[in-house]
């Protein structure tokens, strides 16, 4: 019998594939796609089956046999294996930790595709039958959850029920009154989704019907489309219309958002919306329930998929619409280990599978006005806000020679006590939490510096500490000047913390809610903050761009940004666009339902243009000009960028590792792509280590692309290459 050789991908930081031998307890092979389980080293290692080969790419003599298949068919559908190795490719990263990322860490450890047996909960007889406006109608949650049962008969699995705020006691109680039942059975292997509605649609503008209109007409073809739409436009309804249309053919749709914080907000508002099954992906659930999820989609019981970054990758049973909410937002690249860009391997993975994206904002990213501009995008545009609500009103307030009380002038607190009057809302928007980020000796100068970044700790109360929000160390602060012995140790500039206690002493008598990671880091924790203030009449509200992202909260009216002036002069090139949108998306929490809304910009820089074009003339204007600058410098999207950074514990190597990169670079040619370094980080030391950039710039991807893939082998055989943590960034959205 020929012999015949597996090729593997394997969980490695290796750049390369692995071959191992066939053995012939495996016959069939498994296919392409499946788990295998092989010896690598002195340890056991899950691989993902490239190819079956008759000849092996290595020394037959160094080859060992397989272990065993763990899987007779693939683990994802072709078109996202495909994908897969498309990006490790692009991205230059190593594929076999490519399919690592992809997969829910249960998949990694072994667990099989499918499980043997699925706990769910439903309705039992006694259950449908039972009168609605009986007895139960005095526990809403118990009324909710047999709804939710009675409309799903095949029953539903305890992760779903619990990604809808259905948790286990509401369950149990149900069952100790005969109503619901908890039942193992083996899961299908596809599924058809539920299409039916809950509620009927929300009547559209002639913009928003515009919009469905195109989205639904190209169901079943493959077309990008860049929904720009003010905040407070509808967005989210064009989404859901076209979610129906795509659901009623019998399809699944995949809503990427930025943050975990969305997704709650989101899956109530689909939830409220269609009675199917709404799998919720992201780094908040437990492996089990990511587990559940995944295979929920995989099978296509769930009719829609929500989900952060990584959710792109989801198998969906009958893959129908891809959208990418906020598709501008930062939060959807990965910024360690395989650095992709979710949006971006959206657009190709809805290319592969055939079917349109959607990908919308209020202040979209200049790479996808200008994708729009040169036709590879259609551009659907909504310039006016649902419901009649009109656009809020910019203010500025001067900030030079005005005396502030912790960073409010007198202007700014009686206007929000104008607001609070009227039982109205107040947002304080302020992109800095903990109290004060520095601690300042008031007699020598001295302020507290991390012991591992070049960078400032923030001061904590609750409990009071010094808090580096780069490397995560934290500890007390000193009692006295570590430079003098002072004990006048003084707070210096704001946080949400302090702006906090200074508004709960202006304003002892109104609800105050303080929206940041600190605040919403248990669990449920941020759900609960918005229900409060959806049940709050007049009430403050102070938090850091957690606010910005995609809110709704009717009866806010003031909008109060306090301190926007570092990012008019951030180092980044990206530093405007980003300012740009962080305001725009801040204010536009204001004025969202009938009452008209105002923005109070305070600012030391009120002539500053950047300010003026977009209170002026809008995000439009400014994008126009800012796509011109780009144009000008060969900066993305009107050029490309590879960063390829290094860090070590001692300072003199990562420049000189990445000068032996540059050389390597010239050797291989290409002139025309720009070579900009090695130069120390903007932070040159975090967490202890040192680092430093080089900068690959070139106006056209091809040279660039080819250098790059020519130039990383070479990387890895440099003398420095073990010494130094190194990685190669494709297409940046961080230079630091």
């Amino acid at each position: 019998m020929t012999r015949r050789y597996l090729q593997l991908a394997l969980p490695s930081p290796l750049r390369q594939t692995f071959d191992y031998i066939l053995p012939a307890k495996m016959d069939p092979p498994p296919p392409v796609g499946a788990r295998v389980r092989v010896p690598f080293g002195k340890q056991s290692l899950l691989g993902i089956v490239l190819a079956v080969n008759e000849q092996a790419s290595f020394d037959e003599a160094k080859l060992r046999p397989a272990d065993e298949a763990i899987d007779n068919e693939p683990v994802l559908p072709d078109s996202l294996f495909r994908l897969l190795r498309w990006a490790a490719n692009y991205y230059q990263h190593p594929v076999g930790e490519v399919f690592d990322t992809a997969l829910p860490v249960l998949l990694r450890q072994g667990e099989p595709l499918a499980a043997p047996g699925e706990t769910r909960w439903q309705a039992t007889r006694l259950g449908q039958l039972y009168p609605l406006d009986g007895t139960i109608k005095r526990a809403p949650r118990q009324l909710a959850a047999l709804v939710t049962l009675r409309e799903h008969p095949q029953g539903m699995i305890p992760p779903l029920l619990s990604g809808l705020g259905i948790d286990r006691p509401t369950l149990l109680a149900l069952e100790k009154k005969g109503l619901a039942e908890c039942v193992t059975q083996p899961p299908p292997a596809s599924e058809q989704a539920n299409a039916s509605l809950r509620e009927p649609p929300l009547s559209l503008s002639n913009e928003q019907q515009k919009a469905v209109s195109a989205v639904i007409d190209h169901l079943g073809h493959f077309q990008p489309f860049l929904l720009f739409g003010t905040t407070g436009s509808g967005k989210t309804e064009v989404y859901l219309q076209a979610i129906a249309a795509t659901l009623a053919r019998g399809e699944q749709a995949l809503v990427l958002v930025p943050e975990i914080g969305l997704t709650p907000q989101t899956v109530a508002r689909f939830r409220a919306r269609f009675q199917t099954e709404i799998a919720v992906l992201h780094s908040g659930r437990n492996e089990r329930e990511r587990m559940d999820a995944w295979r929920a989609a995989r099978s296509g019981r769930a009719g829609i998929v929500i989900g952060t970054r990584s959710a792109v990758f989801t198998p969906l049973a009958r893959p129908g619409l891809l959208i990418v909410d906020e598709e501008h937002d930062l939060s959807f690249k990965q910024h360690e280990g395989f650095r992709y860009h979710a949006r971006d391997l959206a657009v190709r993975r809805a290319q592969l599978e055939g079917i349109p994206i959607v990908l919308g904002s209020a202040t979209p990213a200049l790479e996808s006005l200008a994708n729009a501009t040169a036709g590879r995008y259609e551009l659907l545009r909504l310039r006016e806000r649902a419901a009649g609500a009109q656009e809020p009103v910019f203010k500025l307030i001067d900030l030079r020679h005005q005396p502030t009380r912790e960073g409010f002038t007198d202007s700014l607190l009686k206007a929000m006590a104008a607001t609070l009057k009227k039982d109205e809302q107040v947002l304080v928007f302020l992109n800095r939490r903990g109290y004060a980020p520095v601690l300042l000796c008031h007699d020598c100068g001295w302020h507290a510096q991390c012991r591992r970044c070049d960078a400032r700790p923030t001061l904590h109360r609750n409990p009071v500490r010094l808090h580096c929000h780069h490397c995560g160390a934290e500890g007390p602060p000193p009692r006295a000047c570590p430079s003098c012995g002072s004990t006048d140790l003084r707070p210096i500039g704001l946080g949400t913390e302090r702006v906090e206690d200074l508004l709960r002493v202006q304003f002892p008598d109104v609800p105050l809610f303080r929206v940041d990671r600190d605040s919403t880091r248990r669990k449920d924790a941020l759900t609960n903050l918005t229900t409060a203030i959806h049940d709050s009449k007049a009430a403050i509200l102070v938090g850091t761009q957690m606010l910005a992202k995609g809110h709704h909260f009717p009866r806010v009216t003031l909008v109060a940004l306090l301190d926007m002036d570092g990012g008019l002069f951030g180092a980044d090139f990206r530093a405007s666009e980003h300012t740009a949108q962080l305001i725009l998306q801040v204010a536009g929490r204001a004025g969202r339902a009938e009452r008209p809304g105002l923005v109070l910009l305070q600012t030391h820089q009120p002539e500053h243009p950047l300010i003026h074009e977009l209170i002026t003339q809008g995000y439009p204007t400014f994008a126009e000009r800012a796509l011109a600058e780009r144009r000008l410098l060969s900066f993305p999207p009107h050029g490309f960028l590879v960063l390829i950074r290094a860090e070590a514990t001692q300072a003199e190597l990562p420049a000189a590792f990445l000068q032996a990169i540059m050389d390597a670079a010239e050797s291989l040619g290409h002139p025309e792509v720009q070579r900009w370094g090695p130069v120390p980080a903007p932070m040159e030391r975090r967490a202890g280590r040192f680092r430093a950039h080089l900068l690959l710039q070139c106006p056209q991807r091809a040279p660039l692309r080819e250098l790059v893939t020519a130039l990383v082998p070479l990387i890895e055989s440099l003398p420095g290459a073990r010494k130094v943590r190194w990685s190669v960034d494709v297409d940046p959205q961080d230079l630091s």
